[in-house]
């Protein structure tokens, strides 16, 4: 499923997750494809077939001499998508350059940096390519495995979430509410110890939040005066906030006024580690499921060239 292209510094290797898109993927794919020929952009492309695919179809590109890349998808195609680049050890990753093409429900990460969720209006930016390099996060688990992140992770109530959502995706937009209100109900608080620059706080906590970008859950913002490349992670810790906090401050949450509040607190660290006391909760890297328990979380300054609005 790809077509070959002569190799030089503006060609582009596309990723696609064909299982994107609500179902219209090869309607998408043939507008996508008709596009980028109007706009005599050199690519040559791979479909996924299986999931965390994109990590191998990345690494292949990057072999063939590719360095600059299009992810065709959600959050998740993108988060697969730079940890490829990430785990990779043929180039620097700061040599890599990721454009965005968004499809499907979850497109978080697109908001900060000014990507349209329109087809064509993302192949025109790509055409511009106008650049920034990006922080991107590192979470270590308790099982010492590394994954990476380009957007927010977190670790309570989001990764239940996160967890629900994988049996509610059905819903399209609104399955974000419904997990989100099935974990208020059900999702147990336990005490969080958080270790950073020299602090440790315990606390009964409902999340603790690592962002690196802005936007998250569908358009929420949990962190506070975030900047993608100034080498510091931006933590929320969600205290003891309740069913009735949350659906009181709905508003607050999407528009980022949330960190006022006096259960919430927030700081800016290069490295943090979260040990939940009595429990195992859920961790999430841009949406993505990835483990449970304790976590150790750093940042990587200025990792990789992104394609902006």
């Amino acid at each position: 499923m790809s077509h070959s292209v002569t190799l030089n510094a503006d060609s582009w290797f596309i990723i696609a997750n064909s299982t994107s898109g609500n179902g219209n993927f090869s309607k998408q794919w043939k507008e996508i494809k008709q596009l980028l020929y109007n706009k005599n952009i050199n690519y040559s492309f791979a479909l996924t077939t299986f999931s965390k695919h994109e990590i191998e179809l990345v690494q292949n590109a990057i072999n063939k001499g590719f360095r600059n890349i299009i992810s065709v998808g959600g959050d998740g195609t993108l988060h697969n998508v730079v940890n490829g680049i990430m785990l990779q050890r043929y180039v620097k990753t700061s040599d890599i350059t990721i454009g965005v093409i968004p499809l499907g429900t979850g497109n978080d990460w697109i908001k900060t940096h000014n990507i349209p969720n329109n087809i064509k209006n993302a192949i025109e930016i790509i055409h511009r390519k106008n650049t920034i390099l990006q922080d991107i996060g590192v979470l270590e688990t308790a099982q010492k495995k590394i994954h990476y992140f380009n957007n927010v992770a977190g670790l309570g109530y989001d990764g239940y979430i996160v967890h629900k959502l994988n049996t509610l995706k059905r819903f399209g937009a609104i399955s974000y509410l419904l997990a989100g209100i099935y974990g208020l109900l059900f999702y147990k608080k336990s005490v969080f110890k958080i270790i950073f620059d020299n602090k440790t706080i315990e606390t009964n906590c409902l999340m603790t939040i690592f962002g690196v970008c802005k936007f998250s859950g569908g358009g929420m913002q949990f962190t506070k005066d975030v900047s993608f490349n100034d080498g510091l992670l931006d933590i929320m810790i969600a205290k003891n906030l309740t069913f009735l906090d949350l659906i009181l401050n709905l508003q607050k949450l999407y528009s980022g006024k949330i960190v006022h509040h006096k259960k919430v607190a927030t700081y800016k660290t290069k490295e943090i580690t979260v040990i939940p006391k009595n429990s195992k909760p859920f961790i999430q890297a841009d949406g993505e499921l990835i483990g449970s328990g304790s976590i150790k979380v750093s940042i990587i300054p200025k990792a990789i060239s992104f394609v902006r609005g």
